[in-house]
Formats: structure tokens, sequence, C-alpha cells
């Protein structure tokens, strides 16, 4: 590995195959899942189908937290051999103390340099200043330009999905009480999205299929007549309802690409099952 090279580092929160993953030199440091006495690995210690099978077994919903600044650390000093810095491009820093840590460690870590971007976003919302950030990277290009691909990418990328209910996300502590208990009440799939790093409701409705169709016309709406420069489909556990949204994403604005990911298990602890999520961002 050449020593000019800058390695680009997410969390597991993230949604990217693993062929990408390792093609790009991608290195993922994984968040934890706390499930009674279990202190899972997120993606190391549980699958995401594992994950989705043992939810659907037990009674309790499991908690998430960060990997601490020790872990940091440790993951940063690996790449002192060979990388002549690090860029971390990570999970909204409002929803996850996953940065707080990053920074911390940044304080030992002497003459290395290591930059963060907050991504603002997650799951298939951060993989796109992610694979930015990687393929600036594998251009040689330096930590500082590495890290504003990363920036300009992520401050561009839209990231809307439906889910099936709003239990997990009030639960987790990730929407207000007040609009979670409206959208139980009501069997309403509300449609969301994030807005400044944040998980915001865009619209409130019935059934899942107009939950779709309205998630697609914001996303022509966002897109304001420009093309996708990239988008991906994010699922959980509802693999054949991800497909046919990542063919009507095709059919209606043209892609030959879609990139397609199941969301893994610290996100589905918050998105719950039956989650649908379109990212894109457009051409400049």
């Amino acid at each position: 590995m050449s020593k000019g090279k800058v390695a680009v580092v997410t969390d597991s929160s993230v949604s990217l195959p693993e062929e990408l993953i390792q093609s790009l030199d991608i290195h993922v440091i994984p968040l934890w899942l706390h499930w009674g006495d279990d202190r899972l690995r997120d993606g190391i210690d549980i699958s995401p189908v594992e994950f989705y099978e043992r939810l659907k077994r037990e009674d309790s919903i499991p908690t998430t937290s960060q990997p601490s600044a020790g872990e940091f650390i440790e993951f940063f000093q690996a790449f002192q051999q060979d990388y002549s810095g690090v860029v971390a491009v990570l999970v909204s820093e409002k929803l996850s103390g996953t940065i707080g840590s990053a920074k911390a460690a940044i304080g030992q870590m002497m003459d290395f340099p290591v930059e963060v971007v907050d991504s603002a976003n997650v799951s298939m919302g951060l993989s796109f200043p992610v694979l930015a950030a990687a393929r600036a990277a594998a251009e040689g290009q330096t930590v500082e330009q590495v890290a504003a691909e990363a920036a300009r990418v992520a401050a561009n990328t839209y990231f809307l999905f439906v889910v099936d209910t709003l239990e997990y996300l009030h639960k987790g502590g990730r929407i207000t009480g007040a609009k979670a208990l409206l959208g139980t009440a009501l069997s309403i799939k509300p449609l969301l999205h994030f807005e400044d790093g944040l998980i915001a409701p865009l619209a409130q409705v019935r059934t899942k299929k107009k939950g779709i169709a309205t998630m697609l016309d914001q996303a022509a709406e966002r897109l304001a007549g420009k093309r996708m420069a990239a988008v991906g489909v994010v699922d959980s556990n509802v693999p054949a309802e991800g497909d046919k949204v990542a063919g009507m994403v095709q059919e209606r604005f043209g892609v030959t690409e879609v990139l397609r990911e199941m969301i893994g298990p610290v996100v589905g602890t918050h998105a719950g099952p039956g989650a649908v999520g379109l990212a894109f961002y457009p051409e400049d």
C-alpha cells in the first residue's frame, strides 16, 4: 500500500455492498448493539439477516451505542504505517455520538493527520460521501482534498424513506413522541427525510404504496430537472419492495445503475422492519 494514499474510514451505519468496501479500500468501524445480555459489534457479531430474524422472535428492542474514543484511537493507529492520513466520514453528529468519539481520539494521534466529516446522514445517505472520498483517495488526493470532496457530496445528498411504523424511531429517541403516537394511532405510513442532520417528517400517507409514490415525487422535486449523479435504494428486510422501488427509480429517472443494500442492525434498530429508503444526489 502506498504511503502517500489517504485511508478512508466510516462506521457501520453505512449501507454499502461488501464488494465496494473491498474494491475501494474502505475501512469500517463497528457500532455496538446491546440486546439483553449480549453486546454485539454491528455487522461483525450479528449480520443483517440474523438481526431481523432475532427481531421477529424477541419482545425487546435492542439499544445502540457508538465506538469509544479508545476504539477510534486503536482504529486510526492501524493506518499510520501504510497511509499518509485518514478521512473519517461518519453518521450524523446529531443522531449519534460517533463523531464525538472520533474527535476525542484525534488528540492522541500526534503528527498523523485525521479529518472527520459529518455526513449529516446515515445508511445510504452516508454511503455517497464515503464513496466520493474513497474515489478521491484512489486518485491520490490529499487528506484535505478527500475531506472536501466528501463534504461536497454530503451537502448535496438527499435521503428519503418510508417506515411501516414510528414505534422504533420513537423508542430510540430519534423522533418526537407526539408525532410517533399520532402515526401509530392512525396507522399512517410516514415519509421521512434528513433535514440538517436530523430525521424529520415529510408527509403522512395511508399506505406504503402511496408513501413510495410520494417519495419518488419528492425526489423529482429535489432534482429540479437535473439528472441523478448517483442513486441507491435500501430496505429493512423487505428486499422485494426494495427491488421494486429500484426498478421504479430506473424507469422514472432514466438511470442505469441503482445501488442496492439491506439496512444493517444498528440503523434497523431505529427504522424497524419494513422500511424502504431512497438516497441520491444531483449532477452539478
